[in-house]
């Protein structure tokens, strides 16, 4: 007893003195050396690690929701949607409305584009969990206005259902060539975002007239609407935003099916782009049924539809179009641009492109209106030929003329517009290979107002004869001018806008026969504030240039020396050290 009573457990095993002495031996070698025995087995370690787990998170996700409602600040709601998915999901779904506590000042309210928070998520950026997460952060911050959505199908109902439970201040949505979304998302929408403004829709397949249909019914605010190539999207859809929309200002429509009806009062920018199997008769009915009264720019891309007499029932139907844009519509021809032009009392701007109908005999008749500025782009039905001219009147109210890339337009055609031009102070004849210097000095002599702008690029049979002319004339009012691609403008020009065009803050002489000598005269002009410096491909240029640069850096912000190989590296880095308020490519 005193043994056992004195053993400390540390002496050796003991195999004496025990009535199984005698076969502690064979005891041991059949029941193995002694160890520790294990004290709890691993099933019960198990039972007790589960025990040991949150007891949050065996809580349903009802109880999580009023917990997370009642969460302090937004930057408590943040950290607890880092938890894990599920948290970020249960938090997604709380609406700003129902939070108990109002949203704290912990974080700054911050402003981005158009003054509210601007998110944009392309590929596979684009996921259901991002659009989560953008929609916890956000609310904090003043909550989410504008949110685009690219190139993804990655994208659901749950994403934005949680864009629409917690950023009820949104006012523009763009989603571009997202196939899974449909219709719920976009009644998700509708049910939160009272606020929405602008809804710009392309390549989704998926939204039909339904979906449309709830954000005008539940989106009074809507302003803006673009619709490009989403085939389940027809009138129905158009109707109800015409409806039930009353600030709807501008409706671009892009490669649809179907044609908007005759609604539309508050509409004052409206596109039609690429709407093929639209009818003559869907044209004429629109402009006939006059329910565009506040139409005030109107742009027509590739519309077959478009003839000269549902064109003419437009201007009827649009009292007060300002704006007019026609571009490929391949039908219109003279009488229906004059038939527009004579019935549109209000017009103002008119730009016709790639309408290969049109020919001289249209634009002269065209310019009987009171049009201020006229653009006529890529319309190979002009000819470089003599033909008889209408009964034309002076046109004083022409203050822009635009002419650009028609393959047959030359000095005859030049010379009937001399009546045009009294006022005009914007002209740009750019791309006309078939004009010349003696052409084009009678317009410059009868501008009597003074050009401001001038564009002459890409003009390869004008001299320095024009330049000269046009410094002296104008050098007094002239403040853009651009020659690039006139490959015979030689340093004598430059030396005359040196001593003549004070105000010019915009000279491009890319391209053209300009060397050192040249901008030696431009920087010793009378010109104070030129900002803008283009000598791009100006191949005679060299190191000798530096200093006059230099010395017009002084006022420029921007100068293009881009493929002037004869200008060193070194020089180069000292421009652009010296001219460091200077804008440089090279």
């Amino acid at each position: 007893m005193p043994a056992l009573v004195n053993y400390r457990g540390d002496d050796d095993y003991h195999t004496g003195g025990s009535l199984c002495s005698k076969d502690s031996n064979r005891l041991l070698s059949f029941y193995g050396s002694p160890c520790k025995r294990q004290r709890i087995s691993d099933s019960y370690s198990f039972f007790l690690e589960e025990e040991k787990k949150p007891s949050i998170e065996v809580l349903p996700d009802e109880i999580l929701y009023e917990i997370f409602r009642r969460l302090p600040s937004g930057q408590a709601r943040s950290a607890s949607a880092c938890v894990s998915s599920r948290w970020l999901t249960v938090l997604s779904n709380v609406r700003s409305s129902e939070m108990v506590h109002e949203p704290s000042n912990d974080v700054e309210m911050v402003q981005e584009n158009d003054g509210f928070l601007t998110r944009c998520l392309e590929g596979k950026k684009a996921t259901d969990c991002r659009l989560q997460s953008v929609a916890v952060g956000t609310s904090a911050r003043g909550g989410l206005g504008k949110l685009s959505v690219r190139g993804s199908n990655k994208v659901t109902k749950l994403g934005f259902t949680a864009i629409a439970h917690g950023c009820p201040s949104l006012k523009v949505l763009s989603l571009w060539n997202v196939p899974s979304i449909g219709d719920e998302s976009l009644i998700e929408i509708s049910k939160e975002c009272h606020l929405l403004e602008k809804l710009d829709l392309s390549h989704c397949p998926a939204i039909s007239n339904k979906g449309v249909s709830a954000i005008a019914q539940n989106c009074p605010n809507l302003s803006s609407l673009t619709i490009e190539s989403c085939k389940s999207i027809g009138n129905e859809s158009l109707q109800a935003i015409a409806r039930c929309c009353p600030n709807l200002q501008s409706i671009t429509i892009k490669r649809l099916s179907k044609l908007i009806g005759h609604y539309g009062k508050s509409i004052n920018n409206l596109a039609l782009i690429g709407l093929q199997t639209a009818s003559q008769k869907g044209f004429w009915a629109m402009g006939n049924a006059k329910g565009l009264q506040s139409l005030t720019s109107l742009t027509i891309i590739s519309c077959y539809g478009i003839t000269d007499l549902s064109l003419e029932a437009i201007g009827k139907g649009c009292g007060f179009l300002k704006q007019m844009l026609i571009k490929k519509c391949c039908f219109v021809s003279d009488k229906g641009l004059i038939s527009f032009t004579e019935a549109a009392e209000s017009l103002e701007c008119l730009q016709v492109e790639e309408c290969n109908r049109i020919t001289q005999q249209g634009i002269l008749g065209a310019l009987n209106s009171s049009l201020k500025s006229l653009s006529i782009v890529k319309c190979m039905g002009i000819k470089d030929v003599a033909q008889e001219t209408p009964d034309l009147t002076e046109c004083g109210s022409l203050r822009s003329l635009t002419i650009r890339d028609c393959m047959g337009f030359g000095d005859t055609n030049l010379a009937t517009f001399r009546q045009f031009c009294p006022e005009l102070q914007n002209l740009e004849l750019s791309g006309l290979c078939g004009i010349t210097d003696s052409g084009l000095v009678p317009i410059l002599e009868n501008c009597q107002a003074g050009l401001v702008k001038v564009n002459l690029s890409n003009c390869l049979n004008l001299t320095n004869k024009v330049v000269l002319d046009l410094a002296r004339i104008h050098g007094a009012t002239l403040k853009v001018l651009n020659l690039e691609g006139c490959r015979r403008i030689t340093d004598e020009s430059l030396a005359s806008i040196a001593h003549n065009c004070l105000l010019l803050n915009d000279l491009d002489v890319s391209k053209c026969c300009i060397t050192d000598n040249g901008l030696c005269c431009l920087s010793e002009g009378v010109q104070i504030g030129l900002q803008i410096l283009s000598v791009s491909g100006c191949s005679k240029i060299s190191n000798k240039s530096v200093p006059f640069l230099k010395k017009l850096g002084e006022t420029l912000v921007g100068l293009n020396i881009q493929q002037c190989n004869l200008i060193s590296s070194s020089l180069v880095d000292s421009l652009i050290e010296n001219l460091w308020r200077c804008d440089i490519l090279y």
